[in-house]
């Protein structure tokens, strides 16, 4: 073997080298791309509302039957809970354990707020504690119609982002630690609100 074609070889080992640094690194993220396996796996206790839906305020009333803020569900996260029909001491122990779960955020705790839509079966003071993180709203049934049903079927409880999108939602008889871990994620993850 001469030298001329040693050094041909050694060149063309090197370009090749060189090359597969810049095609290797494509290649792999074409493939990872094209795959489906590869995206990690997202341990939400809540069902994702996919496309998020911006809630629309029209209809929702304050107790003394003037309309709501146009910006009621915007600025802070939102833990909602909509009643239809009577909101007796089922529905009061569910937004009292609201409550614990946003005072157990702890420093995070100012970021949410709780806000209760009913449909008028019930008078606002039956649920208004007086705490300054809980709205009471009574709404027509236009805003029921655009918030969907939770796992059970039934009314649940949701979570409003501070851009007023309805994210995810939670069937009102499951676990509040589920829906804390949810919120505690979406804090830590979020520069919003």
């Amino acid at each position: 073997m001469s030298p001329p074609d040693a050094a041909k070889r050694r060149g063309r080992r090197q370009f090749l080298m060189v090359a597969s640094l810049f095609i290797v690194p494509v290649v792999t993220a074409i493939v990872l791309y094209r795959s489906v396996d590869w995206r990690p796996v997202v341990n939400a206790q809540g069902t994702l509302i996919d496309p998020p839906r911006t809630l629309v305020i029209a209809g929702l009333a304050l107790a003394d039957g003037s309309n709501a803020p146009s910006d009621a569900f915007e600025g802070r996260w939102s833990v909602i809970r909509p009643v239809t029909g009577d909101c007796g001491a089922r529905e009061r122990a569910l937004v009292e354990e609201l409550g614990r779960v946003r005072l157990a955020l702890d420093k995070d705790a100012d970021r949410v707020r709780r806000i209760v839509v009913h449909d008028g079966g019930c008078a606002a003071a039956e649920l208004d504690s007086g705490e300054s993180d809980l709205q009471v709203y009574s709404a027509t049934v236009d805003f029921f119609a655009q918030v969907p049903p939770s796992v059970d079927g039934a009314a649940g409880i949701y979570i409003v982002d501070p851009h007023g999108n309805l994210m995810m939602s939670y069937p009102a008889s499951g676990s509040a630690r589920g829906l804390l871990k949810d919120l505690e994620r979406l804090l830590r993850l979020s520069s919003i609100g």
